[in-house]
């Protein structure tokens, strides 16, 4: 492919009780709803939430006598397996408040509870492999913004902030770990609220019973609430996933403008303040220098106040990241850098709000940056503090953060302002701006701006877009770069065209870019989804191709990719197959030493493979995946 053939790829290519009898709870004999009508797709259904005085008691079990006083919320509508479709098994939800928190009861009723799929017990883990319950809560019921609390039958606990609806992330697919998933664009996996859930399982289903206080929360003004609600069951052994308030198969729980409501709400009107502080000590001593013992000692901590509720200030001193979790070993075969998503907790919550750019390619804003040096070393934060939420109808944030002087870098400030707004149609605008600034060097600085939006059409049609510009003391050359993505998503088509470019002098220093020197990028992909309800062992066949290059400011092709996939097939059982033909191009415009003793030569490099991918269902007890290239390289 030439250094032109990318627009002409881009033409051709364009989601304390006692105990209560069960049976008291209408506990029968489950029954199918297969035979009842499906909820009108054109209703958005309301939900109330039961004022108590007295809790439920969170074991899982669901025998307080309380939950009888909350009206059970059901007709809950297939996405998968058959859109549109009432769910196959009987489910019920009941919610309650006191003030205090949200109880939400959930009675998922089995007619073969063999077949329930636990699924593994570890936080965040992948719930697509099993049964699972969620909670979709658009707190300001502005349907962008939400947060999400999912279980599966093992009681684990999986929870997210989602902003904008997830644009740039998502829930984690099959394979992926906790840390690939990560913070992404607006679904922030990482963030950890606090909250409690149980479950249990008998001869009739499985149960699950959640509290999740207010303070966990963000939310608008006034003790009487309003908001967003969407309710998800999966039915792994059956491929069934059934939401109360109807998504469209090509969307998922995220696509928060397709919620229903949620009425009687009362949350506290009081202002919420917490303290975390920490303290280290130790004693150091190095024999063979100094025989003298050396006490060390540090005290730090964070402070959270909610200035009001939908306004929260963090603060944090000495700030201590000891009990994070380490980054994944991974092995760099390539001339990129790679990306780590942020792990450090004061940086994950409302992560969202600073999102711009396209993530993992042009972050404008990445933590990461932000006390670790550029060798990987840490460096001391000093202090500072951030403030998010929402002011009237803006969603801002602030930070200001103190780092110490290390060996690679003198002592900085790192200054970020984010403001969105949001308008109709699933349309939004906002702008960023980033600094660095070193305090004790006047000209030791660099600057970004940035403007970002999306414009709806309808549920169909979304185009995303930003642009923004760099400024460093001394740095000379185009210091602008933009984007823009032309998306088209139905139950039988994803369609997208994207063009990104980047000038030679452009440099996010508190961002990520994903390659230096100014380049420009196009991508396309055309997917087909279609189904065959009258073969029972089918469940979709997905054809695609899809095109991505990256192509040097001068038109030199770095690097481009054509993906053909003509009979990706998802099968009833869970099961996939389909094989693939990969055609690719490298450009080398100098030497690449890809190991201590091997460098590739200046040149281009061409070579074509064919795949093929097999892999079993993921939830049963014994799964096999498979997969084997040929081709040259």
């Amino acid at each position: 492919m030439t250094g032109g053939a990318a627009p002409i790829a881009l033409v051709l290519l364009t989601v304390l009780p006692l105990p209560f009898p069960r049976e008291l709870l209408a506990r029968q004999t489950p029954t199918s709803d297969a035979g009842a009508p499906a909820a009108p797709r054109s209703v958005v259904p309301i939900a109330t939430a039961r004022a108590v005085g007295t809790p439920p008691r969170i074991d899982g079990r669901l025998t307080d006598p309380v939950w009888l006083e909350a009206t059970p919320v059901t007709g809950f509508v297939q996405r998968e397996l058959h859109e549109g479709a009432p769910v196959t098994e009987r489910t019920e939800v009941r919610i309650l408040t006191d003030g205090q928190a949200l109880y939400v009861g959930a009675w998922l009723y089995d007619s073969d509870p063999a077949g329930i799929v636990p699924g593994e017990k570890v936080r965040d883990g992948d719930i697509t492999k099993s049964d699972y319950f969620g909670i979709l809560l658009d707190t300001y019921h502005d349907r962008q913004n939400g947060f999400v609390f999912t279980t599966t039958p093992a009681g684990i606990e999986y929870d997210a902030q989602v902003v904008n609806e997830g644009e740039g992330g998502g829930i984690q697919l099959p394979g992926q770990t906790r840390t690939m998933a990560g913070s992404l664009g607006g679904f922030n996996l990482n963030w950890d609220g606090t909250w409690t859930v149980a479950t249990s399982m008998d001869s009739a289903g499985w149960y699950a019973e959640f509290r999740i206080p207010f303070t966990t929360l963000r939310y608008g003004a006034g003790e009487q609430q309003t908001w967003g609600l969407n309710l998800v069951r999966s039915i792994r052994r059956k491929n069934e996933e059934a939401f109360w308030s109807f998504i469209p198969r090509q969307f998922s729980l995220m696509k928060i403008s397709h919620a229903g409501t949620l009425q009687g709400v009362h949350v506290p009107s009081r202002r919420v303040w917490t303290v975390t502080p920490y303290a280290l000590t130790g004693v150091e001593r190095n024999y063979s220098l100094d025989p003298e013992a050396h006490r060390r000692g540090d005290v730090g901590g964070e402070l959270k106040y909610g200035v009001t509720p939908s306004l929260t200030l963090d603060l944090t001193y000495n700030t201590d990241f000891a009990q994070v979790e380490v980054d994944e070993q991974r092995t760099n075969l390539t001339r990129f850098p790679l990306f780590f998503p942020e792990k450090r907790p004061f940086f994950l919550e409302n992560a969202g709000i600073f999102s711009a750019g396209t993530p993992q390619a042009v972050d404008l804003f990445f933590t990461r940056r932000i006390g670790i040096d550029t060798l990987g070393q840490p460096v001391s934060i000093v202090g500072g503090g951030r403030i998010t939420g929402r002011v009237g109808d803006f969603t801002v944030g602030a930070l200001q953060i103190f780092t110490d002087r290390a060996a690679t870098q003198s002592a900085t400030a790192y200054s970020v302002v984010r403001l969105q707004r949001e308008l109709a149609a699933r349309s939004r605008i906002g702008v960023i701006a980033v600094q660095r600034m070193a305090t004790a060097q006047t000209g030791n600085w660099n600057r970004v701006y940035g403007v970002d939006g999306r414009i709806g059409i309808r549920d169909a049609w979304t185009v995303d877009w930003w642009g923004a510009a760099s400024a460093t003391p001394g740095r000379d050359g185009d210091a602008a770069a933009y984007s823009a993505r032309l998306g088209y998503e139905t139950g039988s088509w994803t369609n997208l065209a994207r063009i990104l470019q980047v000038g030679s002098g452009f440099d996010p220093e508190v961002g990520f870019l994903n390659r230096r020197g100014g380049y420009r990028f196009y991508e396309a992909t055309v997917m087909w989804k279609k189904r065959y309800p009258g073969v029972t062992w089918l469940k979709d066949w997905h054809p695609h191709v899809g095109y991505r290059g990256y192509y040097g400011l001068d038109g030199y092709r770095q690097e481009d990719r054509i993906h053909i996939d003509i009979t990706e097939w998802s099968l009833a059982s869970g099961a996939m197959v389909g094989p693939e033909v990969n055609i690719e191009h490298q450009g080398l415009q100098q030497p690449f030493a890809i190991a201590s003793n091997v460098t590739l030569p200046v040149g281009s490099y061409d070579y074509t493979s064919m795949g093929f991918d097999f892999g079993t269902n993921a939830s049963a007890p014994l799964s096999l995946n498979l997969r084997a290239d040929v081709g040259g390289f």
